[in-house]
């Protein structure tokens, strides 16, 4: 396995993103029941705990590349990407997450996903075995902490109107979890 190197964090895209203005009077007065109520913008019931800790692991190691993440993400064809990562340069990656040689095989919708992102990555666990994977599709291998990657995926760019539709969605669905988060009351449950 290889180690792709890092671009360094003061590099990320649109810095200060990751920083709210709240002030501190505000932030006191949430209580621990409101945050109680905030929903959970990763886990939605139909995830095992082995694919949400993929999920988290993968998550984490693109972060570390400098992508932004977005989990059950909803694609113009009506499909929801399991992880989506935005690029500062605009580079959109969709990552696939296959706890089992099973859930592999059951689901085929991913074929789909190729015609909105630029590369698309199978994530997995230690015990999947890799070459059940097409090799025309990148892998990660990946636990709850940090992920590798084991196969680069092919960069396949896609069109423009595709990107921006793609992209829009990211932001309106990042967004709306944010704002979901702080103020769990609201009325953002049901467009999450």
């Amino acid at each position: 396995m290889r180690k792709p190197t890092c671009p360094p964090l003061s590099n990320l895209p649109l810095a200060g993103i990751l920083t709210m203005n709240v002030p501190p009077n505000v932030l006191a007065s949430v209580t621990a029941a409101d945050a109680s109520q905030a929903p959970s913008p990763v886990i939605d019931g139909r995830q095992s705990p082995a694919a949400l800790a993929i999920a988290r692991g993968t998550a984490r190691y693109l972060h570390a590349l400098g992508y932004c993440v977005v989990s059950e993400l909803p694609l113009p064809s009506g499909r929801r990407a399991d992880l989506v990562a935005l690029g500062g340069d605009g580079e959109i990656i969709i990552v696939e997450i296959k706890s089992s040689v099973a859930d592999f095989r059951a689901d085929q919708k991913w074929m789909d996903y190729r015609r909105h992102c630029d590369r698309l990555f199978f994530a997995t666990h230690a015990d999947v075995p890799c070459d059940i994977f097409p090799a025309d599709a990148g892998l990660i291998v990946a636990d709850a902490f940090g992920a590798t990657i084991v196969c680069e995926a092919p960069e396949q760019r896609i069109a423009a109107a595709t990107r921006r539709s793609v992209m829009l969605r990211f932001a309106h669905a990042a967004a709306l979890r944010l704002q979901a988060l702080t103020d769990p009351q609201g009325p953002y449950n049901a467009e999450l």
